[in-house]
């Protein structure tokens, strides 16, 4: 069970039962100085938690939602002023165009047909509904604030071009269900996947068939294997989140408060939690519009191939999750199981390896850092998964400070550790392999016109 003060709100899919957190809970608000790329974004993310697939739910749609509404943002932009190469539409804007407008209408055409799009195997009509609800009173306000004229209206012209051109590139880019798999084994070898415990199904195996953003292919960049149950890695893994990954309820845990903390804190989805990084550092660095377009726009497309790997590599390996290892026992005199163990918060209905939140942290981490052409930059951000009282929209939310994007990613990957969820080899080489898809993603997309 997903578990946050407050309100639990049951709503079941197939043969599966998954509880959501309240959809006004998180703060999204863009941080003062913003402009119309990042206060899109902040609005991509309040809209993914009305239609009930953030903060925790459902990142892969709502990462390919982000990913695609960024594109049609940029390449809206660079229609009215050429400054970085195109990705999916290349035509130019009618002289005088509002880039506000566009911005608006590029997000806005995208996101509303993409929520419309979610299988209802997974999202009920109601939380479809309020999605599209908060993008369209997004939309009149942005719209209202420009002032009337043919600027405004060849704005909103280009955005919808840019937006239709995204969506006809990835109409038939596999993103199509079940996303269900009720054939979950029961009855493994040791170190190959079991259902996870109130999960009788495997999520998202078909998240594979999607085809990539930025990558050649879903194997680029694929780690080598997990470690076999006799290797002594193993062993050390499997005694560490024995001993970390603990609920301290039914089961006993070392973990100190802060490494409490750190487990709720990376908890949501990446692409929410890394857009609203990125929202802080742009802000801090002074970015224009078009740098922002472009910052979000390979942030995003990066973030959704993270999870195209993960699905495709976590398929490959079908390594067995730690929660089932325990409660199994290892196979060895090192590795003692515990029936009773429970993780932190209940494990994900996937494979362990390698782990898509570490993916996601190499991601964020690397792009961030090929843009601005430094790791070492300060940085303060807040959660939405903390428990009440502490989050993004409390008075006084608990911040978390970093030197480096490098530190971020780096306690991202161990939060998954100390929640229960994953070994640590899976999210040593999840970071890694997220900051080669990053890499690619900065180094070869959207690249100055110069």
């Amino acid at each position: 069970m997903r578990r946050q003060s407050g309100a639990l709100f049951v709503i079941t899919f197939a043969a599966t039962v998954f509880i959501q957190l309240p959809s006004a809970a998180p703060a999204f608000a863009a941080p003062a100085g913003g402009d119309a790329v990042t206060v899109w974004n902040a609005n991509a993310g309040a809209a993914a938690t009305k239609a009930c697939i953030a903060p925790i739910d459902n990142p892969f749609h709502e990462s390919r939602i982000y990913a695609m509404m960024h594109v049609a943002i940029h390449d809206a932009l660079n229609a009215i002023d050429r400054r970085f190469r195109p990705f999916a539409f290349d035509k130019r804007a009618d002289p005088g165009a509002s880039p506000e407008a566009a911005v608006a209408a590029a997000a806005r055409d995208v996101m509303v047909p993409l929520l419309g799009q979610l299988p209802r195997e997974l999202v009920s009509q109601a939380c479809i509904d309020a999605g599209i609800a908060s993008v369209e009173a997004a939309y009149n306000a942005a719209l209202a604030a420009v002032p009337n004229g043919p600027g405004k209206t060849q704005g909103a012209a280009v955005g919808q071009e840019a937006a239709a051109a995204i969506l006809a590139l990835r109409a038939a880019d596999g993103a199509v269900g079940p996303f269900l798999n009720p054939n979950c084994p029961q009855d493994t070898p040791l170190g190959k996947y079991r259902c996870t415990p109130g999960f009788p199904v495997i999520a998202f195996e078909s998240w594979e068939k999607v085809t990539p953003f930025v990558l050649q292919n879903i194997t680029q960049f694929r780690p080598g294997p997990p470690y076999e149950v006799t290797e002594k890695g193993f062993a050390t893994d499997f005694n560490e989140v024995k001993s970390l990954g603990g609920d301290g309820t039914n089961t006993p845990s070392a973990r100190t408060p802060d490494q409490t903390e750190i487990a709720l804190f990376w908890y949501e989805s990446s692409p929410l939690k890394w857009s609203r990084i990125a929202r802080t550092v742009s802000i801090s660095r002074g970015l224009n519009l078009w740098e922002n377009a472009r910052l979000f726009g390979l942030l995003n497309m990066a973030l959704a191939d993270g999870y195209i790997a993960m699905a495709a590599s976590k398929n490959h390996y079908n390594y067995w999750r730690p929660v089932t290892a325990i409660q199994t026992g290892g196979g060895s005199s090192d590795t003692t199981g515990d029936k009773a163990w429970t993780p932190l918060r209940p494990t994900p209905p996937d494979q362990d390896y390698p782990s898509g939140h570490s993916i996601e942290g190499g991601v964020g981490a690397e792009v961030l850092k090929q843009f601005f052409g430094t790791d070492m930059i300060n940085f303060q951000d807040c959660g939405v998964t903390l428990p009440a009282g502490s989050t993004c929209s409390d008075p006084s939310p608990v911040l978390r400070s970093y030197t480096s994007f490098s530190q971020a990613a780096t306690e991202n990957a161990y939060s998954r550790v100390l929640i229960g969820f994953h070994f640590r080899k899976a999210v040593e080489e999840g970071t890694a392999y997220g900051r080669k898809i990053g890499e690619r993603a900065a180094t070869l997309y959207l690249r100055p016109v110069q």
